[in-house]
């Protein structure tokens, strides 16, 4: 079973730096070059450079990851940073609009330390993504640099009975110790519950009910590769230690019953076709598909709009081309043949399905999708977009639907893993509210 654990975060100090909002900034991994100017730019302590600290003029290998290093440990020194001082979990909210509709809607977790298991049969922490290498090592060498979490690994676990729920509404009905609003609009608040002596009593059914079964990853698989490899090379040299803090990492927890969790989809845009390629493409379609020819970008955008909501998995796909739109929906046996192995949930999602249509239709396949034939845009709008400019040799825009959540933990559970980018879990958890020391 998992071991979720309190623990004593590093935080901004308040005094110093009143409005956390020129401070925080969303995960790395969400961060093009522009905005990254803009963070470093927006605070002299902004956690960018920490968590995504930049080469400069002279460096050698490696030496953005050591700056970080000696930036954090000034930021301890000076007091920019605290560390609290009593072990703690740390309610967290973000309340949003759905992107591309008027839905209101409110996440709420905690962050805590979750001790580190290997993947596998008997697991307590289960994956659901295939990671790449140099991410892998790009996290890896921060961590090993500058001993702490600077972002959380997203957990989900079950709740069906609600044990936990009451404890988040008596935290949340309370006044908040701070509160940011990011760039989105997104409203992120968060609450420091001491979880130390008697404290612990009152958090317990909230921990216990997390602990109760596996925790599937939804995001941040590298992070947690990562910490994975550094746990292991920190035993070596540290064997003797009862359980250091190098076992845990920090991890934002959510309940997959109770909250409503948004996820959305990553549109894929193929490049490079080039005018002959887009036509095959559209004479196979309908060896796969019944297709819906003569769709307008508005109709995608509403079907789009709509899945944000209605996503059931059904094999709905848009196109578009520079020749036009079309809707088009699996017809399942004809995929049957090439489902690769693997579990009835794997093989069943739109994210396969199209995989191997790009594959037999247009013969990208995954060794092609590794040489960048495939970009990912967050919005059907933006693929369209893509599309019409030409940008980056884009010819084809695939609008997938949202992979339901309920698919994500049933992969998960059966052992297998999706396509790169299957899955977008929104609103993305701000880095900077807490930060994770291997330290007690």
């Amino acid at each position: 079973m998992p071991e979720i654990r309190p623990f004593r975060a590093l935080r901004y100090d308040r005094a110093s730096i009143p409005d956390l909002a020129l401070v925080v900034a969303p995960p790395y991994d969400e961060i093009d070059a522009a905005e990254h100017e803009r963070l470093l730019a927006r605070h002299p302590a902004n956690v960018v450079r920490l968590d995504l600290p930049r080469d400069e003029l002279g460096d050698e290998p490696d030496d953005r990851y050591r700056r970080a290093a000696r930036t954090l440990a000034a930021w301890r020194s000076d007091g920019t940073l605290h560390k609290d001082p009593h072990p703690s979990i740390y309610v967290y909210e973000q309340t949003y609009r759905m992107p591309g509709t008027d839905i209101a809607r409110t996440q709420r977790g905690y962050f805590a330390r979750l001790r580190l298991e290997a993947f596998g049969p008997g697991s307590a922490v289960r994956t659901h993504e295939r990671t790449l290498a140099a991410a892998r090592e790009d996290r890896y060498k921060l961590l090993r640099a500058t001993g702490v979490n600077t972002s959380p690994v997203v957990g989900l676990y079950d709740d069906p009975d609600g044990v936990g729920r009451p404890i988040l509404d008596a935290v949340t009905a309370r006044p908040a110790d701070l509160g940011v609003t990011d760039e989105d609009g997104v409203v992120h608040r968060l609450w420091a519950v001491l979880a130390d002596g008697d404290a612990v009593t009152s958090l317990a059914p909230l921990l216990a009910v997390a602990a109760c079964g596996p925790v599937t990853i939804a995001d941040g698989h590298h992070r947690y590769e990562s910490a994975l490899r550094y746990r292991d090379e920190r035993r070596m040299t540290r064997s003797c230690e009862e359980d250091p803090a190098f076992d845990y990492l920090l991890m934002l927890l959510l309940d997959a019953v109770g909250e409503p969790l948004t996820v959305l989809a990553t549109q894929r845009v193929v490049r490079g076709m080039g005018e002959a390629g887009v036509v095959g493409l559209l004479d196979g379609l309908e060896r796969f598909f019944d297709v819906r020819r003569g769709v307008t970008p508005g109709e995608l955008l509403d079907r789009s709009k709509a899945a944000a909501t209605a996503h059931d998995g059904t094999g709905r796909i848009g196109l578009w081309t520079r020749a036009g739109g079309a809707f088009l929906t699996a017809r399942r046996d004809a995929f049957e043949p090439y489902l690769p192995a693997g579990s009835a949930a794997l093989r069943a999602l739109d994210v396969t399905l199209l995989g191997i249509a790009l594959e037999r239709l247009a013969g990208v396949g995954s060794d092609i999708v590794a040489t960048g034939a495939v970009a990912y845009a967050t919005s059907a709008r933006k693929a369209i977009e893509w599309v019409d400019a030409g940008f980056e040799g884009a010819d084809a825009a695939f609008l997938l639907e949202p992979t339901p959540v309920a698919s994500i933990v049933t992969v998960a559970a059966d052992g297998d893993v999706m396509p790169q980018r299957s899955t977008c879990l929104y609103p993305k958890a701000l880095t900077g509210l807490v930060i994770n020391p291997h330290e007690w």
